[in-house]
């Protein structure tokens, strides 16, 4: 705000400055006429006097104009970006960085570096694993909060990074986003290649020392790794937060002189300054160094200058006594920059504020709206010690757990980019008709959920087992209790789909974390589903869960009941027993249930057997549900010693072992109801066997119902809805199998 008034301050003196010199002007020019009438023709001499004068203050009125009328223009300016009563602060000075000794960024209203609305910015981040593509994710929102413009972020992966983000960015589905994708491995080494090999233009013959390991080098090869047609790129760590619109820092490349090539903030430690301990001996810098964890690269000027050689001659020569890098591309771009200053433009430092220890951080603000970008580049991360890390950690939780969904959000006045999967959505949406009474359920099937697989540490098997077998189920919050237990009774690979909020989903995080049992568990894979409409997708859940396994087989159950100790092995020796491999098989676990909270849990068939004569088990859902798992035959699995075939009967839903490549789940099915029963009907229509196994079990666990099946009981629309969906099921069954799917039909209205 103190911007704008000084540019209104200034508008009204150029105005009353204009007025008084036309003033002056008209009187001027009316004496001389004037004169002209009473006294005699001046003499020749004058003449060119008097025009002179007339063309001086001629020029001097149109000078004001064009300072009032650019004048003008800034006001408008000011009153465009900053309207939400923020002022916009740019660079205080030319070369970027305010005068020493000089604490605020007050000290001159900035002239306005403004960039079109439609301008496509750029953003590349470099990013690996299953931790960073987390921090990504945050970056990225606080990004969208801000943004006012189209983005396209490139992205350079390893295959896990990739995997998760490829399928969180087509999930999310931001309007006027756009995503590439870089393959990190062809950044390291074309070919296998000795330890130390720097002919190579590749990066991984430079030893690192950095916790980033090999991807804290891979910054320096953009020139290479990015499109040729690329100019200019904003270059992010992970561990950044944005407080205003990235478009911003975008408009400071218009400030760089014809030789500055990369923009940078000041390293704000005494890292580079080598006084940290005895015999520090950093690599060479200008000054106190620059800070790479937000940069600004001219790609096209850098290309010209042969970039990549002039940093790897450089690291070559630095190598010979360095030996190593210590804080990876963020010393050899300081030791590039140490040899050429005149290519780094230095960016204020409000545009990095490095949170770490013993940082100078506290010099770039003196207020809250000074904040522009914060830098979470300590280890300790939100530990770290500052005089306002409440704040800052307040602020970066605030898009840790903001609702992504709130960022698909239109940029009003520029043409979308292309977004196949998003048009058919749209129009898919279009098509359904709001008076139909089943409208909700229908708008839940075609929700797009954002999708972020492989939330925690995963580490995939190295060789697959061709009898391993996966557990997949799906959960929400109110079940999170059960993932223990489960990961007890199961030791083989888990792969489960949490449907959460983002709030719930870093609550999640941290339990997970802070469990013994979990976090010492490498072979769980957890997928968040993020929330979306007023139904639990239960079938979606699943099928993510399906999908992201990596075993050949899977025992599809759900998160509320608990194996038998040692099923994991029985199902894999059953498996190799039965030769699956050569044969289309469900393996039916047969399923029990408790009405205790506290179940000394079974050992064996003999004790389960033992506790259901003693009324401490129970056939699950016998008293309000038998015809869905009456078919199983508990009678004849009391006495059986091989597993034996059973026929499907209508409404059967066992939890079944098949083949991962097995038939989806129906997606249609949302909330309470025929989620199960329809899978296994299309099991049975693919002609699949129907095997009971005689000695395994599961044990259905108590807890409160869900809020579905609250809606489906007290709902006769819920119900008729429900109704109305099977009988489209049956149609497409019957479309898809033939008359093989006319006793599905038949059976249900035998009922």
């Amino acid at each position: 705000m103190l911007c704008s008034w000084r540019v209104k301050l200034k508008l009204l003196l150029a105005t009353v400055t204009l007025a008084i010199l036309l003033s002056w002007l008209y009187l001027f020019v009316g004496s001389l006429e004037y004169g002209r009438l009473l006294l005699l023709p001046p003499c020749l001499g004058e003449q060119p006097s008097r025009d002179m004068e007339r063309e001086a203050l001629a020029s001097q009125v149109r000078r004001v104009e064009e300072e009032n009328q650019q004048l003008r223009l800034q006001l408008s300016q000011v009153q465009a970006d900053g309207s939400d009563g923020s002022p916009q602060w740019g660079a205080s000075t030319e070369d970027g960085d305010p005068p020493r000794g000089e604490r605020s960024n007050h000290t001159a209203c900035p002239k306005q570096r403004t960039v079109h609305k439609c301008e496509l910015l750029h953003v590349a981040i470099v990013c690996a694993g299953h931790n960073a593509s987390r921090d990504v994710v945050t970056l990225v929102k606080s990004i969208l909060f801000h943004r006012k413009n189209p983005l396209h972020f490139h992205l350079i992966t390893d295959s896990v990074a990739h995997q998760i983000l490829q399928t969180l960015f087509q999930s999310w589905m931001v309007p006027s986003v756009h995503v590439s994708f870089y393959n990190a491995e062809d950044l390291k080494h074309p070919l296998p290649l000795p330890p130390f090999f720097p002919n190579s233009p590749e990066v991984s013959w430079i030893p690192n020392k950095h916790y980033s390991g090999i991807y804290g080098l891979m910054k320096l090869m953009l020139t290479k790794a990015l499109p040729s047609n690329l100019s200019k790129v904003i270059v992010l760590d992970t561990d950044i937060t944005f407080a205003t619109d990235i478009a911003e820092l975008w408009a400071i490349f218009g400030k760089f002189s014809d030789k500055q090539v990369i923009g940078l903030v000041e390293n704000q430690s005494d890292w580079y300054l080598g006084n940290l301990w005895k015999n520090h001996k950093p690599w060479p810098a200008l000054g106190r160094g620059f800070n790479t964890g937000v940069i600004l690269l001219l790609l096209d000027r850098l290309r010209r200058l042969g970039w990549e050689q002039m940093w790897r001659l450089t690291a070559e020569r630095e190598l010979m006594s360095m030996l190593s890098t210590s804080l990876a591309d963020q010393d050899i771009f300081n030791a590039v920059i140490k040899q050429d200053p005149a290519l780094v433009y230095r960016l204020p430092c409000f545009w990095n504020v490095q949170l770490s220890d013993h940082t100078r951080s506290e010099q770039c603000y003196t207020e809250v709206s000074d904040l522009k970008v914060i830098h979470w580049n300590s280890p300790k991360k939100l530990r770290v010690k500052n005089k306002h890390v409440e704040f800052f950690r307040n602020l970066y939780l605030t898009f840790l757990e903001y609702d992504g969904n709130l960022l698909r959000r239109e940029l009003f006045g520029c043409a979308s980019l292309p977004s196949p999967p998003s048009d058919q959505l749209q129009q898919a949406l279009e098509e359904l008709d709001e008076d139909d009474p089943c409208y909700d359920f229908r708008r839940q099937h075609l929700t797009e959920h954002r999708v972020h697989l492989f939330f925690l540490q995963y580490e995939f098997p190295a060789l697959t087992d061709p009898t391993d077998v996966t557990l997949v189920a799906q959960l929400s919050m109110d079940r999170l209790q059960m993932l223990e237990a489960i990961c007890k009774h199961w030791a083989g690979p888990i792969s489960l789909a949490l449907y959460m909020s983002d709030a719930e989903a870093q609550q999640f995080l941290r339990y997970a974390q802070a469990s013994e049992v979990l976090s010492a568990r490498r072979n769980v894979a957890y997928h968040i589903v993020y929330k979306e409409g007023q139904f639990y997708p239960i079938n979606l859940l699943r099928n993510v869960a399906l999908a992201n396994t990596q075993t050949p087989y899977v025992f599809l159950t759900d998160i509320d009941f608990l194996p038998m100790y040692g099923l994991y092995d029985y199902l894999r020796n059953s498996i190799q027993q039965l030769e699956l491999l050569h044969r289309k098989a469900a393996l039916i676990v047969p399923a029990f249930e408790t009405l205790h909270y506290r179940l000394t849990f079974p050992k064996s068939k003999a004790e389960l057997l033992s506790m259901l004569d003693m009324g401490s088990l129970y056939t699950f859902r016998y008293h309000v549900w038998p015809k869905g798992h009456a078919p199983t035959d508990y009678a004849k699995w009391r006495t059986a010693t091989v597993p034996y075939r059973v026929a499907w009967q209508p409404d059967f839903e066992p939890y079944v072992v098949v083949r991962q490549d097995c038939p989806k789940y129906d997606q249609r099915f949302v909330g309470f109801g025929w989620n199960k029963v329809s899978h296994i009907m299309e099991l049975d229509a693919q002609e699949y066997e129907l095997l009971v196994l005689p000695n395994a079990f599961m044990i259905h666990m108590p807890h409160a119902p869900s809020f579905d099946i609250s809606k489906f009981r007290l709902s006769a629309g819920y119900r008729g809805c429900l109704q109305t969906l099977r009988e489209e099921f049956h149609q497409d069954l019957s479309r898809k199998y033939g008359a093989a799917a006319l006793k599905y039909l038949t059976a249900e209205r035998s009922l």
